[in-house]
């Protein structure tokens, strides 16, 4: 079993990533907006608990079946201890099931990341992107509170890669992310 956790600001290009990374691996993708869009489709508003409840059955029952392995995208903001304990909390589950972990932090621009927020892909995936001035909002915001690009040696994991997709096709940073872990 595999997870590969591919982080970032938010529009860097996670989703589209893993989509690409599912093309060329026997990985699946499970991406951070998948259990969100689903909450505010049912009840209108974010529930946090409820997201997270959901996102762990997920993750237990998939590091506890036969799949090759598994993609999960998140934005993490590395000066937030709270999302530092998911990003811990996701990796327990898997290694307890025996699983290798891949970490991947994906950089880009925020110049970049405000184009990326418009892009057909993004805005089809994820419905409460569709709003864009409120999405920009949002994104300018997040880049205020939060810092989601990490320092030197601020990852402690082993199987960790940082990329600069800035000028990079999605295929290509999947292809150099499977080159770097032989997935």
């Amino acid at each position: 079993m595999k997870l590969v956790l591919l982080l970032g600001a938010q529009a860097v290009g996670k989703m589209t990533v893993g989509q690409e990374l599912t093309k060329i691996t026997d990985l699946h993708l499970f991406h951070n907006h998948i259990m969100f869009e689903v909450i505010m489709d049912h009840f209108g508003k974010y529930f946090g608990n409820v997201t997270d409840r959901l996102k762990d059955v997920i993750f237990e029952e998939y590091s506890k079946s036969d799949n090759y392995g598994l993609i999960y995208t998140a934005c993490l903001s590395f000066d937030h201890q709270n999302d530092w304990d998911f990003i811990h909390h996701i990796t327990k589950i898997f290694k307890e099931a025996n699983a290798e972990i891949y970490i991947v932090e994906l950089i880009a621009s925020q110049e970049i990341r405000l184009e990326r927020n418009k892009t057909e892909n993004r805005l089809h995936h994820k419905a409460t992107k569709r709003d864009i001035i409120k999405s920009q909002e949002n994104l300018l915001n997040a880049d205020t509170i939060g810092r989601f690009e990490s320092h030197e040696g601020e990852i402690p994991f082993e199987n960790y890669v940082k990329i600069n997709n800035s000028n990079l096709a999605p295929h290509t940073v999947a292809t150099v992310i499977k080159e770097k872990f032989q997935l």
